[in-house]
């Protein structure tokens, strides 16, 4: 016969006690957290997990093989006692992951060059989802640790379920972020995706392919895929507008509110370097910090010798192109062997369009290039616009795409959420707001804090291959 309430109660030691009122507390708190209090719904069955114990939750541990010493246990069976605990410890340990991932913190390692030499590739970052409070998820039945498609060996396809999808909501944090934050943020232009070519993102695809190409060739651009906010590609770049500010580039130098925005130590632009006749060794490279994959050496044909002649430089001499930073350059002057550091003219980066231009197939009223941008305003939430043709294409996809309402010229509009400004400190390599525009508060993953591992993948393991020097480094510095 089972025993009854008051038989639980009587037998529940003072251990069991304590370790229910913690749990209890810690339960509540983060329900006063979160906001939803139907969850507390479920307090009941935490407290019987450690009390009176209702829910038999261990029921497979009466199978468990005696140990020496111990009587003999008729009910014994191994096997399922062994595929039990593993999968009670495998269903313990990835929910565990899943709300710590999901509401206070997540690894994230930097795959591109776009923030060296402030953030380097290789860099393993600790990124804090509580700093800027966490978002409830939009998708809350995903697999964790997968932001979106699982690996091939798990059979790749999605990692989430689409349906339901919840409403932007976000915890308190205790900060926001402002002007020299790098951020961590969900890729905005990545709500649509070419499963074959997601780099260039699918709106410059359509600038460039057209629209009818990319959705038909499926042999070159592979299907075409929507996800959600918060399972889009991760972005870290570093915040450079905040909501309400006026940004502006002229020359390379960026401007906010019509003030100079000091460039950070590892702010790197991308220079051709003219020596005396000599080659630079690879020593000397290293010594400066410039990745392999960074040094280009122009050729001696015709177009290399045009190039050379179009900067004001000597055909006849070795000419490299890669980034340095203000400190980089300043060693390299004091090299004897350099005659000339210039600095990339603009019309080396391209075409650069304004905001919305790719997003509407369009062409834009204004020429705004990599290192000519703008005057552009950064919406705030509860501002109020009216759109005009001369910036329809710059808040037309934030109305339409990021807050789900009509952009119509002519008309007042107020936005909903705030947006930011962000922007690589690898200037002149980096596809940031220049190239798709403002980043929503609902796109928002949290702040790096610091490196807790760093790779070089230019150097073998007994030679420099974990970069110790920066292990535990702030991410802000």
């Amino acid at each position: 016969m089972k025993p009854n309430l008051k038989e639980r109660l009587s037998n529940i030691s003072t251990k069991q006690w304590i370790k229910a009122g913690v749990w209890g507390t810690l339960y509540v708190l983060f329900l006063l957290w979160h906001g939803n209090w139907w969850w507390i719904l479920l307090l009941p069955v935490i407290l019987d997990m450690f009390t009176t114990k209702f829910i038999n939750w261990t029921w497979w541990k009466r199978y468990r093989p005696a140990r020496e010493g111990e009587e003999p246990n008729p009910k014994a069976n191994k096997t399922l006692y062994t595929i039990c605990s593993w999968i009670d410890a495998i269903v313990f340990a990835l929910v565990a992951v899943y709300f710590i991932n999901l509401y206070l913190f997540q690894n994230y390692q930097i795959p591109s060059s776009s923030l060296e030499k402030s953030l380097r590739v290789g860099d393993f970052l600790f990124v804090s989802k509580a700093s800027y409070g966490p978002r409830v998820p939009n998708t809350p039945l995903s697999f964790p640790l997968v932001q979106h498609t699982f690996p091939k060996w798990l059979g790749g396809g999605k990692s989430y379920i689409e349906k339901p999808q919840w409403e932007y909501r976000r915890l308190k944090g205790w900060d926001k972020p402002e002007k020299g934050d790098i951020v961590v943020f969900n890729f905005p232009t990545g709500d649509t995706v070419c499963t074959k070519m997601q780099n260039p993102d699918y709106y410059t695809l359509c600038h460039y392919y057209g629209k009818q190409n990319v959705h038909q060739r499926k042999n070159v651009f592979g299907d075409i895929v929507y996800r959600p906010v918060d399972r889009r590609e991760n972005y870290v770049k570093r915040c450079v507008g905040a909501p309400g500010d006026t940004l502006q580039i002229i020359d390379n130098q960026v401007y906010v509110n019509g003030i100079t925005l000091e460039d950070k130590q590892g702010v790197q632009y991308n220079y051709y370097v003219q020596t005396k006749g000599a080659l630079l060794s690879a020593y000397t490279l290293d010594k400066l910090g410039i990745s392999k994959d960074d040094r280009h050496l122009l050729p001696q044909t015709q177009a290399g010798i045009e190039e050379k002649l179009a900067l004001g430089l000597n055909p006849d001499m070795p000419v490299y192109h890669f980034p340095l930073t203000q400190q980089m350059k300043l060693k390299l002057e004091m090299n004897p062997s350099i005659d000339t550091i210039v600095i990339e003219p603009d019309w080396r980066g391209g075409e650069v369009y304004p905001l919305g231009a790719v997003f509407t197939q369009g062409d834009s009223l204004v020429r705004w290039t990599r290192d000519n941008y703008g005057p552009v305003y950064i919406p705030k939430k509860g501002e109020t616009i009216t759109l005009t043709p001369d910036n329809y294409q710059i808040y037309s996809r934030v109305i339409d795409a990021y807050e789900h309402g009509t952009a119509k010229i002519g008309d007042k509009y107020t936005f909903k959420m705030d947006y930011y400004w962000m922007m690589g400190d690898n200037r002149h390599n980096s596809a940031d707001s220049r190239y798709w525009g403002f980043v929503p508060e609902d796109h928002i993953v949290g702040r790096p804090v610091f490196i807790w591992l760093s790779i070089e993948k230019d150097k073998p393991w007994m030679q420099g291959h974990i970069r110790w020097d920066r292990l535990f480094r702030s991410a802000e510095e």
